[in-house]
């Protein structure tokens, strides 16, 4: 499919790239860890749209602030009151279950980046949105990444963490709604394929360089966070000061603090009760 995620071209107005969006993650990291097998439905070429080739860094990403268990947990349940999920009005305040808790792990917290507005790649339209996401009946594959940095963060994803949706190069960024990692990371197949739009030459089956996690929808907002606020909330002793994407602006898959994700969940509750 060949939708999504591009991280080749950035916003207008931030220059990021978003899975499908290729811009160069500002800070470099070296290739991370060793990839475990494609799961579920694998990576074929129409779902290659998420997340594209973002240059690789130069730098190290930096980390957003600590995060404490007090504040993931009270971000464990942050999708309450807003559409959830893909089920009708009586289940949308229903927070996901906390898989991690469950296993005595924390739930951590990302964003990434999507294009929801046409453009072409390779001759495939890497557009994707979250109806886009909404729409799918199984878990979806962010693949395109073709950044370190953002690779690393996909491989540091665990099942049950939860990701903001945003949508990048595009007239009206930001925040869109939430989906849940369901399967964590595996090799990027796409990668291998010469009519994907983002093939890579220099990675194979045997040695893959890229990564895929697997996502399904759990919300959409009524009313979007726009870049435009997200700057103003990050502004100097703020509540999104730290964050990882504001300070790496061209970064298409990022670090999303608890006290961070409680935070603008309540945003969005508080501007569709509006």
């Amino acid at each position: 499919m060949a939708k999504r995620k591009s991280e080749v071209l950035g916003e207008v107005s931030e220059a990021p790239r978003r899975r499908s969006a290729r811009l160069q993650d500002s800070q470099a990291q070296s290739p991370g860890s060793a990839v475990a097998k494609q799961g579920t439905k694998g990576t074929t070429s129409s779902t290659i749209r998420k997340q594209s080739s973002d240059p690789e860094p130069t730098a190290k990403k930096s980390h957003p602030c600590k995060q404490s268990t007090a504040a993931k947990k009270s971000a464990a349940n942050g999708l309450n009151g807003i559409e959830a999920n893909k089920k009708g009005p009586d289940e949308a305040t229903t927070p996901a279950p906390d898989v991690n808790a469950s296993l005595g792990e924390e739930r951590n917290y990302w964003l990434m980046k999507a294009e929801p507005e046409s453009r072409f790649e390779n001759g495939v339209d890497v557009k994707f949105s979250i109806d886009d996401l909404a729409a799918k009946t199984e878990p979806e594959p962010w693949d395109g990444i073709r950044a370190y940095a953002a690779r690393n963060n996909l491989r540091a994803m665990k099942k049950g963490d939860l990701a903001f949706f945003y949508h990048s190069n595009c007239k009206e960024p930001g925040i869109v709604g939430t989906m849940e990692i369901v399967q964590e990371h595996s090799p990027d197949l796409s990668a291998h394929d010469p009519k994907a739009p983002y093939y890579d030459p220099t990675s194979s089956p045997s040695n893959p360089k890229w990564s895929v996690v697997h996502v399904e929808f759990r919300s959409k907002f009524a009313v979007p966070i726009g870049l435009k606020e997200l700057r103003e909330m990050g502004g100097p002793g703020k509540p999104l000061e730290n964050m990882q994407m504001l300070k790496q602006s061209r970064l298409s898959v990022s670090k999303v603090a608890a006290a961070e994700w409680e935070y603008l969940m309540s945003v969005a509750k508080s501007k569709a009760a509006q």
